[in-house]
């Protein structure tokens, strides 16, 4: 195995679920995590109990954080009756600009052809301008496997637009490293590390959404994602995505204590994946 490579980790908006602004910046400090991704409607909920954006630089500055990523657009697609672009897409390019987010996470559930989403996501990249648009692949979604998510990425021909790599739907979608292969290393703009139960639901979307595990506790699935990875050239930003209802019951910095410590020990023993 290589070196370690000690990279600045985010934990994503999802993993703290509702948890106030102040409070998720403070737990993910304490835990050890040096950025946080955050999603339109918690920065909404954190604008309504009167955090300005000038007050949530202040938080952040305070506990020495920074803001990884910006959740969750989907509402990209045209032909859906939905007014494009959205004001929540309007709301998540104004968060990514105004703290610097590295990407905004988008995906799309709806079925949807093939041809419309390619329109639909290139014209979301171009609207975001030097904003990276990392698109997300998800079993259950209307962008099921990672060679559909690279063929609309390819198409768009933006160089804003690249790839959301997540632990879960690489092993719930059953990706393999063929499917990898005709990716550049630069186009993934980050990784969601978690792990995965034995036994799959016939709700993948509620799975993912609620019972998710920490990184490298059941399996090696991040582990091996992150070797595979690491041979075909990525460096990327690594984000801690384990969104679990057992978990969040015991509250936000427990929450945060125990995904930062399972991420670590599975960055530990990995080759060097992480963008310094």
């Amino acid at each position: 195995m290589g070196a370690v490579v000690i990279c600045p980790l985010t934990i994503s908006s999802l993993t703290l679920g509702e948890a106030p602004f102040r409070e998720r910046i403070r737990a993910a400090a304490s835990a050890g995590f040096q950025a946080v991704g955050l999603s339109v409607e918690a920065y909404l909920e954190a604008r309504r109990g009167g955090l300005d954006d000038d007050a949530m630089h202040a938080v952040l500055a305070e506990h020495g954080i920074t803001l990884g990523e910006v959740e969750f657009l989907s509402d990209w697609a045209p032909g859906t009756g939905r007014e494009i672009p959205s004001a929540k897409e309007r709301t998540a390019f104004h968060i990514a600009r105004t703290f610097g987010a590295d990407h905004i996470n988008v995906g799309l559930f709806e079925p949807t052809p093939v041809e419309v989403m390619a329109d639909g996501f290139t014209a979301l990249c171009e609207r975001a301008g030097a904003l990276r648009i990392a698109l997300e692949y998800m079993p259950f979604g209307a962008v099921p496997d990672l060679p559909t998510a690279w063929e609309l990425v390819r198409r768009s021909g933006r160089p804003n637009a690249g790839l959301v790599l997540d632990v879960w739907h690489w092993v719930r979608g059953a990706t393999c490293a063929e499917d990898l292969a005709p990716v550049p290393p630069g186009r993934i703009f980050t990784v969601q590390l978690c792990d995965v139960g034995p036994d799959p639901l016939a709700d993948m979307r509620q799975e993912s959404l609620h019972l998710r595990l920490v990184p490298g506790s059941r399996t090696r699935a991040a582990q091996d994602l992150l070797a595979l990875l690491a041979r075909h050239g990525v460096r990327t930003g690594i984000s801690a995505e384990v969104m679990s209802d057992a978990l969040l019951a015991q509250g936000p910095e427990a929450t945060a204590c125990a995904v930062f410590a399972g991420t670590r020990a599975v960055l530990s023993g990995r080759t060097d994946v992480c963008a310094e």
